[in-house]
């Protein structure tokens, strides 16, 4: 009885082994892995890489469905070629650092069209710049330094558009440096070769240690290049080859008064004056005079129009407050307006009156009013937002809800300091936050000289923006409160670099329906049919939020022409074509070893931008994803003051993104 199930075991086991060498057999990428194990791995070092196991699960190896897109095998004294693997046609990143393969680069790296990272560093490559490196239009890092490459830098390199890693130091090229023209690039190293010449224009902005040990070398940012030598015979003592032999030659003193003068000159070659001269350059003067007063007067002219017609205000534009004159009309029963002040006697007080007389710039005008920076008399500045043009509802609703905004204090949002209501005048004063916001950030000042938002920075902002979220839905459950306008305008940065959420809880004085503060590229679709905001809403345009921390694109706004670009759907749509990295703002692509973190971020912000309000995470789930991302501990529960019972509702049609990692 007991032999039975023994057989039965072992014929199950057999079974098994058998459709695993099936499994392996099939697998497209099998044969040339093994052929490339065969070849380079004399050492016996990948002792994983064998016919009984997935190719998958092999060291050094990742896979996206049955096809390997990442091979990583540094520093395992590898050597030989690597032909073999240029029938990796999946493959999306190649590192082979620190080996001994030698000879010349496979002329059939063409084939490998999908690579974005390739490092072949510290190895023993010869031979010229392979010229199948050029079609690989998706590289965004290429390394070949500590090589034995020789022969000149084609100037093809220009072809790599999206490169922004080139290093080929210390090799053996030699010749001029091609004038490379890649925008993107942002790390270039030729230092340790045998390069002369003058440096490009297009290359002169990296460092001098990109181009040192070349002493043939010359110009920006190295020294300059020496003044063309004179022709030999220039000074002194010359022998013309047209003199005869043993007649004397002609001398030519050095000193410049010695020097045989030239006939003048006549006719139509005759000098000019210098009193004509100086009249060619006074008329030139005045015609610049004349044409620059009359553009002058043409952009004023068109400036003071769209003043006058009320086109003149933008973002950030300087603009002083205009109250009304009297925001007391003179009725009977009116009640005089006064400003209320939150935090009792600590807060710092101040009348309508002392607004009035503030000096104010405009920071920015949306659908719930427009805000300014005030600065008081006694040196004290606040954020006021006015709310003249949004649709405001009666004066009790309106303090009841104020009273509920006004309590709430978090070190993720901005404060509610005081109000202000009459029946011409509704105003919110907030804490200033003085170093603008995430959308600035993100988006301003796109150009030369720019400080791109780094990836910790980043982080820390999603970190900090989701607290801030989860707080105020955990806050006063039994209304039910939502932010209702969540964009990258309302996250602001205070002194200390914190993400502070602003604008929170003014849906709740407009009631249902769109409005022109729900910015539509960040609008849930349930909400842009007129139903109330939700929680589910508020995790939807917070997911929007991530996606464009991590593009870097700005969500679109509808404008009725059917032109516009949904971000979360675009995202979607290029994951699912497994073109992951395609989605990532190009300014991260700077940094090492984030592209996990980047793809953890990217299923966070796909989860909460579910179509389905249901399939989506609530903020405080979010919270513990992003914390879990971050490797910092759960935050307790004052925090977000909501439950985590519940396991994050991820959709199982969202789709598993993966991004290969350097």
């Amino acid at each position: 009885m007991s032999a039975k199930p023994s057989h039965l075991i072992a014929s199950v086991t057999t079974l098994l082994h058998f459709l695993l060498l099936v499994q392996c057999s099939t697998n497209p990428d099998f044969e040339p892995l093994m052929a490339f194990k065969t070849a380079s791995d004399t050492n016996k070092t990948l002792t994983s890489w064998n016919t009984t196991t997935n190719p998958c699960t092999w060291h050094g190896v990742s896979c996206v469905g049955d096809r390997v897109t990442r091979l990583v095998l540094e520093n395992l004294h590898l050597q030989g070629s690597i032909d073999p693997l240029t029938a990796l046609t999946h493959l999306r990143v190649l590192s082979l650092k620190g080996n001994r393969f030698s000879g010349p680069l496979p002329t059939t790296l063409s084939n490998l069209a999908s690579l974005k990272l390739l490092f072949l560093s510290h190895n023993e490559f010869s031979g010229e710049f392979p010229a199948s490196l050029t079609s690989l239009f998706r590289l965004y890092r290429l390394d070949l330094s500590h090589n034995n490459f020789s022969g000149e830098i084609p100037a093809t390199v220009s072809r790599l558009t999206h490169l922004l890693t080139l290093h080929l130091d210390e090799n053996q090229f030699s010749g001029n440096i091609p004038n490379i023209n890649l925008p993107a690039l942002q790390d270039f190293n030729v230092s340790g070769n045998r390069l002369s010449g003058e440096i490009p224009n297009t290359l002169s902005g990296f460092p001098k240690s990109s181009f040192g040990l070349n002493p043939s070398l010359c110009g920006a940012p190295v020294e300059q290049c020496a003044v063309e030598p004179r022709k030999p015979g220039s000074q002194g003592t010359i022998a013309s080859p047209l003199v005869p032999s043993g007649a004397v030659p002609t001398t030519v003193s050095s000193s410049p008064s010695a020097m045989p003068k030239s006939p003048p000159l006549t006719g139509s070659h005759s000098r000019i004056s210098p009193v004509a001269l100086i009249a060619i350059i006074v008329g030139d003067i005045v015609v610049l005079c004349i044409v620059c007063v009359l553009l002058y007067c043409y952009f004023w002219r068109s400036y003071s129009a769209k003043s006058k017609e009320g086109k003149g205000s933008k973002l950030f534009e300087s603009e002083k407050i205009v109250f009304s004159s009297s925001p007391y009309p003179a009725q009977a029963g009116f009640e005089r307006g006064r400003m209320v002040f939150f935090d009792g006697e600590n807060q710092k007080r101040f009348e309508l009156e002392d607004l009035l007389r503030a000096s104010a710039e405009m920071l920015g005008k949306g659908g719930f009013g427009t805000a300014y920076k005030a600065v008081l008399d006694d040196g004290n500045v606040v954020a006021v937002k006015r709310l003249k043009d949004a649709q405001v509802a009666g004066k009790r609703e309106f303090e009841q809800n104020m009273e509920v905004l006004g309590r709430l204090r978090h070190p993720n949002i901005v404060s509610l300091r005081a109000y202000y209501f009459a029946r011409d005048e509704k105003l919110l004063v907030y804490d200033y936050m003085p170093n603008a916001s995430l959308f600035w950030l993100l988006h301003g000042n796109r150009g030369p000289g720019r400080t791109p938002l780094d990836w910790t920075t980043r982080l820390k902002i999603a970190a900090g923006a989701a607290r801030g979220v989860a707080f105020i839905h955990s806050s006063c459950k039994s209304l039910g409160l939502t932010h209702g306008n969540i964009k990258s305008t309302n996250i602001l940065i205070d002194k200390q670099g914190n993400p502070r959420v602003s604008d929170f809880g003014l849906s709740i004085l407009t009631g249902p329906g769109p409005s022109g503060g729900r910015s539509n590229g960040y609008r849930a679709p349930e909400a842009s049919d007129g139903r109330k905001q939700s929680h589910r809403s508020d995790v939807y345009s917070f997911g929007v939020l991530l996606l464009e921390l991590l593009t870097g694109k700005c969500p679109s706004t509808s404008d009725g022409g059917g032109g516009a670009v949904d971000l979360p759907r675009w995202v979607q749509s290029v994951v699912r074509e497994e073109w992951t990295a395609e989605v990532f703002d190009l300014e991260l692509m700077r940094y090492k070893d984030i592209e996990e973190d980047m793809v953890g971020l990217l299923q966070i912000a796909m989860a909460c931008t579910a179509p389905a309000p249901d399939q989506r995470p609530r903020m405080s789930h979010v919270v513990k994803m992003i914390d879990e991302l971050r490797g910092v501990e759960a935050s307790p529960c004052h925090d977000t003051c909501d439950s985590v019972s519940e396991s994050p509702s991820i959709s199982e049609d969202t789709p598993v993104v993966e991004l290969t990692r350097q």
